[in-house]
């Protein structure tokens, strides 16, 4: 017996349960018509986008997003049609698969493991369903499960002792370096161990900080991948089962640690732009590595007819940073305008002069000439309607080595979980596309140029010390003593964990930020400010 399987990766604005579920129809229309398939897949609570947060303590949200089940129901014939929704049954709210069919919905499951760690708090909202639920295709039964539940043990294996032939996982998995190769792992040894074929479907775009990267596949019961889609970019793909038994087609390259991570940072620029109804988007340029790969991100995402740059010199600014940052704006096609802020910056101190009077110049001053900064793009964002990208990477802040209300003004921070060692990588694999950075950008020594002859080793232990260290305290949890016990100096890992820990108020105020490692700031890793413990 044949049945022919598409996989929807779709990316879903959150909310939108109107525009989600017209194009859940066409998807599903197309699969039909197009790819001829029989059954279609759409990703984890596919109506209402995910993840749908709070909205799903709306009692109006709920009653939408289960109207728009009899809305898809009746839109579509001819074909299968497996799609997630929060469903509302006996006063309980469920991350359910429906299977729809002739108008009608002819089975239903709610996900039986609910995860609650990281950036997921699904047991704030759900209730945990219980036991499998199968349906029949073209003379196949098929298994149902979303996301989590493949990742315990026994849940797959329940279900083809229920009688599955095919299993079918509904997932919204967001994207960190490396989480392919975690989930192709997890799922290829489940369908080894319980020996049956799994349809993994994820979602892809930009949700906030969330990157969903798609690259859905199959498994066959032996556990060899048979299918992969695409990375970052929307696709029907359709595998042919025979007998229950996938049969064999394209399969797309894995992921690449720096080119995938380049591309999860385009998306998440272009999506959080787009679904938000911003008519482009404005940075500061510097000169400096940071605004350097931003540009160039923030062009690939848009287009450079969408992008502007603005160049703010101080006396302080070298004459390279300026020529620096006007080749990379004309490398790329970028409108840039030239804004001194000196006499910005003497306003303000011939202002607070008098307050200010008999007190030593200290940080105070640098901070003021990156206000006046913060405050130019703002007004320029808020003239033109356009997103205002701030610049600053993972490191700096997990030192706190920004200026509150200053260059950490802004309206989205797409480096913000990109630590500087990478951005390096991530620049230089940009240039290999084409050269859009200077190579002077990526070799001279980091300066925040707020001071004379400042350059960022004069407050940080070098990059390549403090990035390994904050890899540990940040994303391991590793206690100081675990990290000087790896080899690192006391006196390095004592000044970035203090820094680390002291900084957190400055986190809390910054925008959001796409994440790309294991553990980014915010969702990831929330820490207290008002708080007793060091780290040290």
């Amino acid at each position: 017996m044949m049945l022919k399987i598409a996989l929807a990766q779709v990316n879903f604005l959150v909310g939108d349960i109107d525009a989600n579920a017209a194009e859940i129809i066409r998807t599903s229309l197309h699969a039909r018509d197009s790819l001829k398939a029989d059954l279609i897949v759409f990703p984890e609570l596919a109506v209402t986008g995910y993840p749908p947060e709070d909205l799903l303590l709306r009692a109006d949200f709920i009653k939408q997003a289960n109207r728009a089940i009899e809305t898809v129901a009746s839109g579509i014939e001819g074909i299968d049609v497996v799609l997630g929704f929060p469903e509302l049954l006996d006063g309980n709210l469920y991350n359910s698969a429906a299977v729809l069919r002739g108008g009608r919905m002819v089975a239903c499951y709610q996900k039986n493991v609910l995860p609650n760690y990281g950036v997921f708090d699904e047991q704030r909202y759900f209730k945990a369903g219980v036991g499998p639920v199968l349906f029949e295709a073209n003379g196949v039964k098929l298994g149902l499960t979303i996301c989590e539940d493949i990742w315990q043990p026994g849940i797959i294996e329940t279900n083809r002792k229920a009688g599955a032939q095919i299993i079918l996982t509904l997932n919204a998995s967001p994207f960190h370096a490396g989480k392919i190769h975690q989930r192709e792992q997890v799922v290829c040894e489940q369908a080894k161990t319980a020996q049956v074929p799994l349809v993994y479907v994820n979602q892809i775009g930009g949700q906030d900080e969330l990157i969903f990267d798609g690259a859905s596949f199959v498994v066959d019961a032996s556990g060899e991948v048979v299918f992969r889609a695409e990375e970052f970019k929307e696709q029907a793909g359709v595998v042919e089962f025979i007998d229950g038994k996938p049969l064999k087609t394209t399969c797309a390259p894995l992921y690449n640690r720096v080119s995938s991570e380049y591309q999860a940072l385009v998306l998440g620029i272009r999506d959080y732009v787009r679904k938000n109804g911003f008519s482009g988007c404005v940075l500061g340029l510097s000169g400096g590595i940071d605004s350097a790969l931003v540009l160039a991100l923030a062009v690939d995402a848009l287009g450079a007819d969408k992008v502007e740059a603005v160049l703010m010199p101080s006396r302080y600014t070298q004459a390279m940073s300026l020529e620096d940052a006007a080749l990379e704006a004309e490398a790329l096609g970028v409108h840039y305008h030239t804004l001194a802020i000196e006499p910005v910056v003497g306003a303000f101190s011939e202002l607070l002069a008098g307050l200010f009077a008999g007190s030593a110049r200290d940080a105070t001053e640098e901070n003021i000439q990156a206000r006046c900064r913060g405050v130019i793009l703002m007004a320029i964002s808020n003239k033109q309607g356009k997103l205002l990208l701030t610049t600053g990477n993972k490191s700096e802040m997990s030192v706190g080595y920004a200026t509150l209300y200053g260059d950490m003004a802004g309206g989205f921070a797409p480096i913000k979980d990109v630590p500087k060692l990478l951005v390096y990588e991530l620049a230089r694999y940009r240039n290999s596309l084409s050269q859009v950075i200077p190579e002077r950008v990526l070799t001279r020594p980091p300066s925040a140029e707020l001071a004379p002859d400042q350059i960022d080793a004069d407050s940080l232990p070098p990059y390549e010390v403090l990035d390994p260290i904050l890899e540990r305290y940040v994303e391991w949890d590793q206690a100081a003593g675990d990290i000087i016990a790896a080899g690192f100096k006391r006196e390095d890992v004592v000044r970035a964990i203090s820094l680390v820990d002291k900084n957190e108020y400055k986190r809390r105020q910054s925008p959001p930020g796409i994440r790309i490692t294991p553990k980014a700031f915010g969702r990831d890793r929330r820490y207290p400010i008002t708080s007793g413990y060091r780290g040290i």
